[in-house]
């Protein structure tokens, strides 16, 4: 979950890249920025005190090649606010900000084995006719389900694993003793 610090970033950064035209581009700023800032090496001398402010703000001005002008701009604001940690919300923030303006709906699917192509596309096209929303489904697989899946998007959970279903089995079993 965003802090709300990021979610104000977030915000402010999709605002900016909407009335300019430019939200996949700033998407791609926000990926290299994450990429830049949440590198452990250099977020920890980017969040260290002892080191000035000036100082920190000149090693993201030095890479030219991995941030445009205006990632630069962001990451220094960053740096200057002492939000670098803040980046990978910031960037989750803004994405969800751009998938609810372009209408679409981030879904994820967890399920205890890998799903082939087909299944995952028909998940995501029968998703999509429910809510009459582009999905973009992502899968993450987790054994401990045991079967079936869990479906999550927006703030809805279905959840038809087996591993839920035999937990209430077992209480309803647990109540008639």
């Amino acid at each position: 979950m965003a802090t709300a610090a990021a979610r104000r970033y977030a915000r402010a950064v999709f605002e900016l890249a909407e009335q300019d035209g430019q939200v996949t581009e700033w998407a791609t700023r926000l990926s290299a920025i994450r990429g830049l800032l949440g590198d452990p090496g250099l977020a920890a001398v980017l969040t260290n005190p002892t080191i000035a402010v000036e100082a920190r703000m000149s090693l993201v001005s030095a890479a030219p090649t991995v941030l445009d002008p205006e990632g630069v701009n962001l990451a220094k604001l960053l740096i200057e606010a002492n939000r670098v940690n803040d980046v990978g919300s910031i960037a989750l923030e803004f994405d969800r900000l751009a998938d609810e303006a372009a209408g679409r709906v981030r879904a994820t699917a967890t399920t205890a084995i890998e799903l082939s192509a087909a299944e995952r596309d028909r998940i995501a096209a029968e998703l999509s006719s429910r809510l009459g929303q582009e999905v973009k489904l992502e899968v993450v697989v987790d054994p401990r389900i045991l079967g079936g899946l869990k479906l999550q998007y927006g703030d809805r959970l279905v959840d038809a694993s087996l591993s839920t279903k035999l937990q209430q089995l077992r209480r309803r079993l647990a109540s008639l003793a």
